[in-house]
């Protein structure tokens, strides 16, 4: 008689632990996230200054039209009733300043980008992502947008092709151009920020090398980030990586920081990169209401003028993309014509200052009371949701932790960076899958959060 072969009980004595490979359910299943994908990614194709659409619109408006046709195919239910109130809030605000506002008509083009950044696009992200895997997926596209910008960036300041700052073509702008110097800080903010909550908690199921890799792409995207010069992303960066230390535990925390404090000491004091321009950059940010330069000057008086169109329509503002026509009349005189940007193979011109700089006076200016407590409440619920599951995540110790940590960090960057920039080019729409990857994590079923 054959023997009858049994498998051998599992051992619980302490030895290496296997890895499993994840199970990707195969690229066939994964198609609806190629939209997502390209909306991340195509904002790294050089776009004209024009204002239109650029392609990462145009991905973003596929990725709604899938998530469309998925729904009315599959017949599921889109949204809980938690998650449509929490996403659909912000609506009323927008709905509002544009039916309130002198010329309803103007208005109309901003109700439709408001729509798309803080609603359709948030909501896709969220129905189109169908696990942790997916989250990684979107969430490893912007570490790919990231080092493909940083690279871009450093070259632009060792062989002196970037934006002009003081005097010199060496500011790090990736293919963003001058036009929008904040570009690519932005996404090199938002991959370093993916990449160290995956380095602080690796996924279980990941292979050995992942960990490290991740580590030093965190580590090394510091080197273009402060190379951007942009102090509103320093800021904003610094807040959330301490966030986040903040919740993977004492131990943990002190390490990275030790980890980070060496990794600044030798590539800004041993290889001097930047370093006295970058101290200089970075004392000027105590020296705001002493001796403030332009740009400052410039941003104070724009917060002013945002801050005189609330009061003179305080319930729903003067209606979206008024900021520019109300802009002179409640202005001080101390306000420039504009900004000067020049380098990285553009000529010199005069750029328009047509908004505040802070996306919270901007929509209190332009959508009063009401529009900022709608997008205030929605965006507040949304982070005080992330850091909630984030915390039981943990405390059961789900598999998924490390997307909970990328969804903590995002938000809360995003949340810091509006108090120093608000939306307008190609990477407004990135804005729009962070908030989609934070309300997926914050506002997702169990079972799907904790798919590993």
């Amino acid at each position: 008689m054959a023997a009858v072969l049994t498998p051998p009980a599992p051992s619980t004595a302490a030895g290496p632990r296997t890895v499993s490979r994840p199970s990707w359910g195969g690229w066939r299943s994964r198609w609806p996230l190629l939209p997502l994908v390209a909306t991340v990614l195509l904002p790294a194709l050089p776009h004209g200054a024009s204002g239109g659409g650029g392609p990462a619109d145009v991905a973003s408006g596929v990725a709604v039209l899938v998530c469309v046709g998925r729904l009315l195919y599959l017949r599921r239910r889109p949204l809980s009733a938690t998650a449509a109130l929490v996403l659909g809030l912000p609506v009323v605000g927008f709905a509002l300043a544009t039916v309130t506002a002198a010329d309803p008509a103007a208005a109309l083009p901003g109700l439709v980008r408001y729509l798309q950044v803080f609603v359709l696009v948030p909501i896709a992200v969220c129905l189109l992502l169908r696990d942790a895997d997916g989250f990684r997926i979107v969430a490893g596209s912007l570490v790919v947008l990231a080092v493909v910008q940083g690279v871009t960036g450093v070259h632009q300041y060792v062989t002196g092709t970037g934006a002009s700052y003081m005097g010199e073509d060496i500011r790090a702008v990736g293919t963003f151009g001058p036009s929008d110097i904040m570009g690519m800080a932005t996404v090199v903010a938002y991959g370093l920020l993916a990449a160290a909550a995956c380095a602080l908690r690796t996924p279980r199921n990941a292979p050995a090398w992942l960990r490290p890799c991740a580590a030093v792409l965190a580590v090394a995207l510091i080197v273009p980030l402060t190379l951007s010069f942009s102090r509103g992303v320093w800021i904003a960066t610094a807040a959330a990586v301490l966030v986040v230390l903040a919740l993977t535990g004492r131990r943990q925390a002190l390490t990275s920081l030790a980890v980070l404090g060496a990794a600044g000491v030798v590539l800004v004091g041993g290889f001097g990169i930047g370093s006295e321009m970058i101290a200089d950059r970075a004392a000027s940010v105590t020296r705001v209401t002493s001796t403030p330069d332009r740009s400052v000057s410039d941003r104070y008086a724009m917060w002013s003028a945002a801050g005189a169109m609330w009061r003179e329509r305080p319930a729903a503002g003067v209606g979206l993309k008024g900021f520019p026509a109300h802009r002179d009349g409640h202005a001080s005189i101390g306000l420039s014509s504009g900004s000067d940007t020049a380098g990285a193979g553009q000529e010199f011109r005069r750029q328009a200052l047509l908004s505040p700089h802070n996306m919270y006076l901007l929509v209190l200016g332009e959508q009063g009371l009401i529009g900022l407590t709608t997008l205030l409440g929605s965006w507040a619920a949304i982070l005080a949701g992330a850091v909630r599951r984030l915390c039981l995540a943990r405390s059961r110790g789900h598999a998924a932790v490390d997307c909970g940590l990328a969804a903590v960090a995002l938000m809360a960057w995003q949340s810091v960076n509006f108090l120093y920039a608000d939306i307008g080019g190609p990477t407004t729409v990135l804005s729009g899958v962070v908030l989609g990857l934070a309300a997926w994590w914050a506002l997702s079923g169990p079972d799907r959060v904790s798919a590993a």
